[in-house]
């Protein structure tokens, strides 16, 4: 009798499906969310996943202005950035920035940096969809509602 052998299929570009995902971050901690929104980015909740392909789905991210920092994160958390200049470095809080024009920067931000650098996480980032409002416009896909909750060990019954 031949002995079990273990294929390890690699999905191809071509063969990827991708789905719309919708996440309402109304009261969500950030660090949390940002966790679960990189991984349905890069497909690693499917059991097809491929490192080196973009086989991740689409994911709306309504209310992303509501996000919720804990502990002192919103006075003690920085970014920063360059201008290119000599002495050129800007800092902003996260506090700031959740008060500020682009609120949704905060998710952006986290997310991104929980992606791979370079061509592939680039891509990635693009089925990233963030709105600081509640409305958005891809009602057309019908993004399914993804409940976060669920997600989360402390949430779980018996955690």
């Amino acid at each position: 009798m031949k002995a079990l052998t273990k294929i390890t299929m690699s999905v191809k570009p071509a063969d990827v499906e991708k789905k719309w995902h919708l996440i309402d971050a109304d009261g969500l901690v950030l660090g949390r969310l940002a966790v679960i929104i990189a991984n349905l980015l890069r497909g690693k909740h499917k059991p097809s996943f491929t490192p080196h392909v973009d086989c991740g789905d689409h994911v709306v991210i309504v209310n992303a202005g509501k996000v919720r920092l804990t502990g002192n994160k919103l006075k003690q958390k920085i970014y920063y950035k360059h201008t290119g200049y000599a002495g050129g470095i800007k800092e902003i809080t996260a506090g700031k920035v959740l008060d500020g024009r682009f609120p949704e920067r905060v998710i952006e931000k986290a997310v991104e940096r929980m992606v791979p650098r370079g061509p592939l996480g680039r891509a990635q980032m693009r089925a990233l969809h963030l709105y600081a409002g509640a409305e958005h416009p891809h009602a057309g896909t019908q993004p399914a509602a993804f409940d976060v909750a669920s997600r989360n060990r402390k949430n779980k019954v018996g955690a």
